[in-house]
């Protein structure tokens, strides 16, 4: 049983889950759905591109990296097959990104800036690396996948995202915990 806040359970009854942005006493849930309204309430900002096309296409790269959001959990609680079958998901996802959707000689998805497709895989850049770690595993292999590990390497070095992603050592640690509750509760 999950111990859940007050302030989650008002601000997002529906899934009892975050991120919750709160802004103006009013609740906004899901990541793709605040980075939108972010997006629409700071213009002076965009997140997506203002051509209708590249937009589309933008929303498209999006629901590919909601999609396989998942993976980073059946990683993480699998064992076995279950692991093996989710390292193979991960293969195949950084496998499209590298084909095409990080075609062309650019610094981030949209460009020469960060947008709304970076901020979605963002776990790709930064949380991958840590269920390495935690799993001891090496899915991600540089010289493989140049155009995606250039990416992150640009991604992580923006002073905005390098000054606000969670400590890798102390996620790690984290989640090295967790899993091995998680494992001895399966096995009990």
């Amino acid at each position: 049983m999950s111990a859940t806040s007050p302030s989650l359970l008002q601000y997002n009854p529906i899934h009892n889950q975050v991120p919750v942005l709160v802004h103006g006493g009013k609740p906004i849930c899901e990541s793709t759905v605040i980075l939108q309204y972010i997006d629409e309430i700071w213009p002076q900002n965009p997140l997506l591109p203002a051509d209708p096309y590249d937009r589309a296409v933008a929303l498209f790269w999006i629901k590919f990296a909601d999609d396989k959001g998942l993976l980073m959990s059946k990683l993480y609680r699998g064992n076995g097959e279950e692991q093996q079958a989710a390292v193979k998901e991960w293969l195949e996802m950084l496998e499209v990104m590298e084909e095409h959707a990080l075609i062309g000689v650019k610094k981030f998805f949209g460009g020469d800036e960060i947008n709304m497709v970076d901020i979605a895989f963002s776990f790709v850049a930064h949380w991958l690396g840590i269920l390495e770690d935690v799993l001891g595993l090496e899915i991600f292999k540089p010289h493989k996948f140049p155009r995606v590990s250039s990416w992150i390497q640009n991604f992580k070095s923006s002073p905005i995202i390098k000054d606000n992603l969670p400590d890798a050592d102390k996620m790690s640690t984290f989640l090295k915990r967790g899993r091995e509750m998680m494992l001895t509760s399966k096995s009990n």
